[in-house]
């Protein structure tokens, strides 16, 4: 069952859901929207190795936006931070986003019950688009889990703080 927008504000009324700052007009009939940090990120690497600590070079988008390029990978995250109890929790893009060649969340839309953290966005744009910060990239929409359950404890992800770059490395090491 996926809970309604209904469903999401009571649910963080009751503090099963976690989401700072909460705006009810980002509320939609059956997801959240989040929003666009300032802040995106780049890898300093041309060739990616999984197995190798990768570091990334920062920069904010600028108050007239910043033109991403088609064909690159870019990093960015949510300005809210979530908590999940007892839900799991799916990022999607929105189709308004979506319909402008911008794909903001490329395979790990799949969250785990018990994350705690601010959502690291993995933005891809198929033609060169302006993007800004604030703007509500995407959504967050939650399944409830109806079975027993752990939750999410990696040390990877969990209770981060700022957008992460893949720390694939550390299982493959």
């Amino acid at each position: 069952m996926i809970l309604s927008g209904k469903g999401i504000q009571e649910n963080v009324v009751k503090g099963k859901l976690v989401i700072e700052p909460f705006e009810p007009k980002q509320l939609g009939p059956n997801s959240y929207n989040l929003r666009l940090h300032p802040e995106l990120a780049t890898y300093d690497a041309q060739i990616l190795d999984m197995k190798q600590p990768l570091t990334m070079r920062r920069f904010n988008i600028p108050e007239g936006g910043f033109l991403l390029e088609p064909q690159k990978l870019y990093l960015g995250r949510t300005m809210e931070y979530t908590e999940t109890r007892g839900f799991v929790p799916m990022l999607e893009g929105r189709s308004s986003i979506g319909r402008l060649g911008l794909s903001v969340h490329i395979t790990a839309g799949f969250g785990d019950v018990g994350f705690r953290g601010f959502w690291t966005l993995e933005i891809f744009a198929l033609h060169p688009i302006r993007i800004y910060s604030g703007v509500e990239i995407c959504q967050i929409f939650y399944h409830e889990i109806t079975a027993p359950y752990e939750e999410y404890k990696s040390r990877k992800y969990q209770d981060n703080r700022d957008m992460q770059p893949s720390l694939l490395y550390q299982e493959l090491t």
